[in-house]
């Protein structure tokens, strides 16, 4: 399903007058790992009454907005997970909470990575500076402004006739089959990529190049762009060291696919119900 619908979440980088601290959430992050409270089996992140009794060392913390009129924020923490409490990876929560509260707690890692990875200018050297009115870092010495840091990337699914295409990455467990993906190189186009990465990672061509949406995916910190593109020629031959295995599959022969909270598999399942 593609999430049309507009964002409850509205990011902002002054908390707002009156907030209730108490009910804010905390989207703490130690070593890498959210702390999060486990409620019949999902995950939520620690309200602003829970986090005050903590016993951490907190190196920094980040106002990222408001959700659902609830104030959020992002922590970075030394420490170990007391007694009720998780430590666990964001893909950890894939499948287990609302796509809303995942793409929200993807939001306070890639906004903490940020805020660790430009605190130096990358012109001159110098300590950066908070930008007072946007979600940017400014050098007070060269000027240079840094905004958080967003990766564009295709991810297209190809099909011929009712087969459609899909690919193991070297790098996945053996089962795992996906749609094609690739960064934007500088210069291209969205739709040269797609031609670009479909040649590259299985040596063929594509035609109808068709946009259906997009995703945010913050491993670190890309937005996919989907597409679906129809098979125009060429004999699969997969790049070394990138692509593993790829195959035709019809409906009824599918490998294991990715969960319904990726974008490859709304892509799949898209072209699949239209057949």
């Amino acid at each position: 399903m593609w999430p049309r619908e507009p964002d409850p979440f509205l990011p902002c980088i002054v908390p707002p007058e009156g907030h209730d601290r108490a009910e804010a959430w905390f989207f703490i992050f130690v070593r890498g790992e959210l702390l999060c409270i486990s409620e019949a089996g999902s995950p939520r992140p620690v309200k602003g009454d829970e986090y005050r009794w903590l016993d951490l060392t907190i190196s920094s913390e980040h106002f990222l907005g408001t959700y659902h009129n609830r104030a959020c924020f992002v922590v970075d923490a030394v420490g170990v997970a007391p007694e009720g409490y998780l430590l666990v990876s964001l893909r950890a929560w894939l499948g287990r909470v609302t796509a809303d509260l995942f793409y929200l707690a993807g939001r306070a890692q890639q906004i903490l990575e940020w805020q660790r990875d430009y605190r130096f200018c990358g012109r001159c050297g110098s300590h950066t500076q908070d930008h007072p009115t946007d979600r940017a870092k400014q050098c007070p010495d060269c000027g240079l402004i840094s905004y958080p840091r967003i990766s564009p990337s295709i991810i297209v699914l190809l099909h011929r006739g009712d087969s459609i295409l899909l690919a193991r990455n070297a790098a996945w467990p053996t089962e795992m089959y996906s749609t094609l993906a690739g960064f934007v190189e500088p210069g291209e186009s969205i739709e040269q990529t797609v031609h670009r990465e479909v040649m590259e990672e299985v040596n063929l061509s594509v035609d109808n190049i068709c946009y259906l949406g997009s995703q945010s995916w913050p491993f670190p910190n890309s937005l996919m762009l989907g597409f679906h593109a129809e098979y125009a020629g060429g004999e699969i031959i997969c790049q070394p060291g990138e692509i593993a295995d790829a195959q035709w599959f019809t409906k009824d022969s599918l490998p294991k696919i990715p969960p319904k909270t990726a974008i490859s598999r709304w892509l799949i399942d898209d072209y699949l119900k239209g057949l």
